[in-house]
């Protein structure tokens, strides 16, 4: 359920530039796709969390996976740039549901310390599907064009929403009557920004994340038009960043009981600096090549792989009581700084690498500075 949204986002990216020819849109909106898409995820995320706290995590993801699947179909058919953009929205929408309650019912099952590192497992294995899925990808477009990446996420999310009826139990053993209430709702999130280490946390996995997703958004374009590479191969490519993701995540869930979740957040910060920086320098000296963009974008992931399940168990941990809503708001920051820093990139474009990597390196800093500003100080004086 995780790899839905990842593949949602990856699947198409090697058809991008072709959409933009064959709906007549720019750069800008076509990379909108890309934007709605996070930003529906983020309004959905939004939604779904506290309606599983009174409700229940299965039947919530039932449903968002079935508006998933609808959205597909629409956006298979769309005749114009807005009518994607709509349906990529609805599609993001219900595939919102199944991210945010994932990492609900691992709160509902782990304490905070193991839920880190069963988040970072299930990291891991989010990360293979969307590593695979621009080499698909390149050859779903050279066969069926496309649209027909669309025709797949609806199989997909068909598939899904049969394995989650079959597979999926209910987690919320005390579901909050209350917790949909307006009043209720508005107390509980106001509880969420009044806590520091909720706010540290987010914010430190927030940018990381913008970060990754800044060359989510912009990489197709870097690599096929700046670089020369076919969309076909594109995701050979891709696979290298990707693997970073994989292999952060493999390794955190196996050292994060040895070093702790606010060691590996700290490593993941520096390491994602470092790695933005480095990129950047090349950026600047001209060097334009595969390795050059791929190899630091690729340590990049993996900085993200320590960061982010670390710092969203440290956000929810101390929130048994309304996981739902702490990992709906978490998530609808996190997508909705993704998508305006997916906007942000689209508008930067020249040509040249230099954006790319000088939105990652600013992202990347903002993480760290948050983490020690906000997050490190806040943990000291937490009782969780």
């Amino acid at each position: 359920m995780v790899a839905l949204g990842p593949i949602s986002t990856d699947l198409y990216l090697p058809s991008l530039p072709s959409i933009g020819t064959a709906l007549g849109a720019s750069v800008s909106a076509t990379q909108l796709t890309l934007s709605v898409f996070i930003a529906g995820m983020a309004i959905g995320t939004l939604i779904y969390g506290p309606l599983s706290d009174r409700f229940g995590r299965r039947p919530l993801i039932l449903l968002g996976l079935m508006v998933f699947a609808a959205g597909s179909v629409g956006c298979a058919f769309a005749p114009t740039i807005g009518w994607l953009l709509f349906w990529r929205f609805v599609e993001a929408v219900g595939g919102s549901a199944a991210p945010v309650l994932a990492r609900a019912i691992v709160r509902d099952l782990y304490s905070r310390s193991d839920a880190a590192r069963v988040m970072s497992f299930m990291a891991a294995a989010m990360a293979l599907a969307p590593a695979v899925a621009p080499i698909i990808g390149g050859w779903v477009h050279l066969t069926l064009g496309w649209r027909g990446h669309f025709w797949i996420l609806t199989f997909l999310g068909i598939v899904a929403t049969g394995l989650a009826w079959r597979l999926v139990a209910e987690t919320n053993r005390q579901p909050d009557a209350g917790a949909t209430r307006p009043a209720r709702l508005a107390r509980n999130i106001g509880e969420l920004f009044r806590h520091r280490g909720f706010n540290g946390f987010m914010l430190t996995t927030t940018f990381s994340y913008s970060g990754l997703f800044s060359f989510i958004s912009g990489g197709a374009f870097v690599v096929i038009t700046v670089l020369g590479v076919a969309p076909e191969n594109f995701g050979f490519l891709f696979i290298f960043a990707a693997f970073g993701f994989v292999a952060g995540g493999t390794l955190g869930g196996r050292i994060t009981r040895k070093f702790g979740l606010m060691r590996m957040i700290e490593m993941g910060v520096w390491i994602g600096v470092a790695a933005g920086i480095a990129g950047l320098g090349l950026a600047l000296a001209d060097i334009a090549t595969p390795v050059s963009v791929i190899a630091p974008v690729a340590v990049v992931f993996f900085s993200c792989a320590f960061v982010f399940p670390n710092a969203t168990a440290g956000a929810i941990g101390p929130f048994p009581h309304m996981a739902g809503t702490a990992s709906s708001v978490l998530g609808f920051v996190q997508m909705g700084t993704g998508a305006a820093t997916g906007f942000l990139v689209g508008a930067a474009f020249n040509n040249t690498t230099v954006p790319l990597f000088a939105i990652i390196t600013g992202a990347m800093i903002l993480s760290l500075a948050t983490f020690y500003t906000v997050a490190k100080p806040a943990e000291r004086t937490m009782h969780v």
